[in-house]
């Protein structure tokens, strides 16, 4: 009951807290780095313009090339900025292999899309997720702390939407939740009291393995929905092994492929612009 009672709380602060812009406090992951890109372009903005490196202030002339493509000496700029850059990102890089998850989830790749999939006593859960578009964005900083030095930084964290299908033997279709961090809830201190970091958004029945979903199937929204009934459906997650210690789990496997994804783009793109 005390239980109940309690998610009932944080479901009435999830929702007041979601019409008003909110702060990502840090979140207690082991995994710290920050993205040196970024601070180049927050220093560029602080002064008010771009970092001069990256900024043309007259024609640049061409170069030719072996391989027929255009390159000048802006090119050369840039290559030479992503050299540097590759370096310090792999030089912060913590974790060369992805870290690996507890509770016997298997792992599958395809590019930016992971999937965690287990069975448990004859049910089949899956997770997937995708690591685009899943850091926030930094907010702007008073100007009296632009001055912060670098290890002051908050720790760039991928937090994914996610969703998780259960799936029973003989059941005509699936059982789809569509999960994701809210902001103000991707982190708890020492002493403070364990709440949800990850909350449901919808849940629908759907056809196993579909991608997307159908719109004619009836899907419930959990903004406005009983508290008892969404503290049913959080425990029937944590039953199958979705609970806070997955979702920790989740964004330090999230952030480290996001970052392995993200030096992969960088090497890729600093090949492109040199043309090899």
């Amino acid at each position: 009951m005390l239980k109940s009672v309690s998610r009932a709380v944080q479901l009435a602060t999830r929702l007041s807290v979601s019409a008003a812009p909110s702060v990502r406090p840090a979140v207690r992951l082991s995994r710290t780095f920050t993205r040196s890109i970024w601070s180049l372009s927050n220093s560029g903005a602080a002064s008010g313009s771009r970092p001069r490196l990256l900024t043309a202030t007259r024609a640049l002339p061409t170069v030719s090339c072996g391989c027929g493509s255009l390159h000048t000496e802006g090119d050369k700029a840039f290559a030479e900025f992503l050299t540097d850059e590759i370096k310090e990102e792999k030089k912060i890089q913590k974790n060369t292999n992805l870290p690996k998850m507890s509770g016997g989830w298997e792992l599958e790749l395809n590019g930016t899309e992971a999937k965690l999939i287990r069975s448990v006593s004859g049910e089949k859960v899956t997770i997937t997720f995708n690591v685009n578009n899943s850091i926030p964005p930094q907010l702007e900083e008073e100007p009296e702390q632009t001055q912060k030095s670098q290890e002051d930084e908050p720790d760039i964290v991928s937090t994914p939407n996610f969703v998780v299908e259960v799936t029973k033997q003989g059941a005509k279709n699936s059982l789809v939740f569509d999960c994701h961090f809210p902001e103000d809830e991707t982190g708890h201190g020492e002493g403070e009291e364990e709440s949800d970091i990850f909350s449901i958004r919808e849940v629908s029945f759907q056809p196993e393995g579909d991608v997307d979903w159908k719109e004619t199937s009836y899907t419930l929204n959990t903004d406005s929905l009983d508290w008892a009934l969404y503290d049913h459906l959080m425990d029937f997650l944590a039953d199958r092994g979705v609970d806070n210690t997955f979702a920790d789990e989740l964004m330090e496997l999230s952030t480290a492929l996001e970052h392995q994804e993200y030096i992969k783009f960088l090497e890729e793109l600093s090949t492109f612009v040199k043309c090899k």
